[in-house]
């Protein structure tokens, strides 16, 4: 099969793991590749090594673009639009490309993408899950999974794409065009990124925008598409309100599918919650549009598993408190919909490098749900200020000192809840590395209960 892309003389930025992918697949198909990286190239070493193994050329450290006539740049997702790099192609008349589109034009089968501002790397998780458990080959891709690039290259006898697609992504992606595309949500986050809303939005919504006749477009109930579905497209609108195409309620989704009534149960899975099951529907109706029977999709649900990071459970005190680690809460929309999911009194531990500056939106439900909030990071004072009228607060500057803090007072049947509503980088290499810690601290100095890691327990109901 011929591409676009074969035997051109192209540039790729970043030697990380999009950069990579891209550069192989770019290789694999007779092109000349360049990688350029502005890093040392120290973290890098074996990354750069398998690259040149196979035949592209790797620079780090680099200032400036080579002067040379490159056909096509394919950028990684972490270089913005204001970066030189960038800035310098659009001068030249150079066209950028994103990986993702690069991998796209080279997949051979089906793609059902998910976008949003959050949920989408659990809603990617159960979809491929799902689909495997029923026999039909998926992987993860993306944002969060394999590059489709390397998927494209490594994998193209599988059925499925189940690619996460994110707004730093689609800044350079022009034909992408999935067979099934949701937008799980739309809340604000990356401001620091993007120049306001309405440009977030329309990222969001160019998922759309190459779509072919036939293909299946799940948007929200209430959220308004500017137009950007083009026609030909099934537009289904999915949430909890029973006049959506698919609708959550009573512990199930229902939906209507060629004049046949479906209908799958979330009773017991990690979904049946008021939080996530507007994204058990769009899952739902993914699935089923895929192909999946409904007694398929119900196995895929109550096998599923969460990712780590996200309300995971990770450890339960012998006086039976509840440690949750959902370090994955970057903003205080996602530490408000964890609070809600959680089933219990709440000693939250909260605070990091704020990504918004509105904080008042989430002190009537701090009242409601949480005992005490034990801040850290950068943003600590400024969450005191805001919330200590409402809720008791401590400053305790360190993720350790406030699990010792939160793990002395709290009582049985409480949670301790780390899901901070903000970015880690002020104290942490990344929402991980600050999950990691609160993990090994939790089973520090806790008293634990040793029946739930040798029961391997999964704790469903505050999940």
């Amino acid at each position: 099969m011929h591409g676009p892309y074969d035997q051109v003389n192209a540039l790729v930025l970043g030697a990380g793991a999009s950069g990579e992918a891209a550069a192989l697949l770019l290789v694999s198909r007779g092109a000349r590749v360049q990688v350029l990286d502005e890093g040392d190239g120290a973290a890098s070493a074996v990354v750069a090594e398998r690259l040149r193994g196979a035949g592209a050329s790797v620079r780090f450290g680099v200032g400036e673009l080579p002067d040379e006539p490159f056909d096509v740049c394919v950028t990684s997702p972490g270089f913005t639009m204001q970066h030189p790099w960038i800035v310098a192609c659009r001068t030249r008349g150079l066209p950028v490309i994103s990986e993702l589109e690069l991998g796209a034009r080279y997949w051979p089968g089906r793609v059902l993408a998910v976008t949003g501002s959050k949920g989408k790397s659990s809603l990617v998780k159960l979809c491929a899950d799902t689909l495997n458990r029923a026999g039909v080959t998926a992987s993860p891709a993306g944002n969060y999974g394999i590059p489709l690039s390397r998927l494209a290259l490594e994998q193209p006898e599988l059925c499925w794409a189940v690619t996460e697609v994110s707004s730093f992504q689609m800044e350079h992606t022009r034909t992408f065009s999935p067979d099934i595309a949701i937008l799980l949500n739309l809340q604000v986050d990356h401001l620091d990124r993007h120049a306001d809303m309405a440009e977030y939005k329309a990222l969001k919504l160019s998922l759309f925008a190459a779509m072919r006749s036939g293909s299946v477009a799940l948007l929200p109930a209430g959220l308004t598409h500017e137009g950007r579905i083009p026609e030909g497209v099934e537009l289904l609108r999915f949430g909890t309100d029973a006049g959506c195409d698919w609708a959550c309620e009573k512990h199930a989704v229902t939906g209507v599918l060629r004049g046949d009534a479906r209908r799958v149960s979330l009773q017991g899975s990690w979904f049946d919650n008021a939080v996530l099951s507007a994204a058990a529907a769009a899952g739902v109706a993914a699935l089923i549009h895929a192909g999946l029977s409904d007694v398929q999709i119900e196995a895929g649900l109550t096998c599923f598993e969460p990712l780590a990071h996200r309300m995971q459970t990770v450890a339960v005190s012998r006086q039976g408190v509840r440690y949750i680690n959902d370090s994955k809460a970057t903003t205080l929309a996602a530490t408000a919909a964890a609070l809600r999911m959680a089933r219990g009194r709440v000693r939250l531990i909260a605070g990091g490098l704020l990504k918004e500056k509105e904080l008042d939106g989430v002190k009537e439900l701090l009242t409601q749900t949480v005992e005490k909030v034990y801040l850290i990071g950068r943003c600590a004072e400024q969450m005191f200020q805001a919330w200590s009228a409402s809720v008791p607060c401590e400053e305790c500057g360190t993720l350790e000192r406030a699990v010792d803090a939160a793990q002395r007072e709290a009582l049985p049947g409480e949670i301790v809840l780390l899901s901070p509503g903000t970015a880690s980088f002020d104290q942490f290499t990344s929402y991980r590395e600050r999950g990691e810690r609160f993990t090994e601290r939790v089973r520090a100095v806790a008293d634990l209960d040793e029946r739930f890691f040798s029961e391997g327990k999964k704790d469903k109901e505050t999940q």
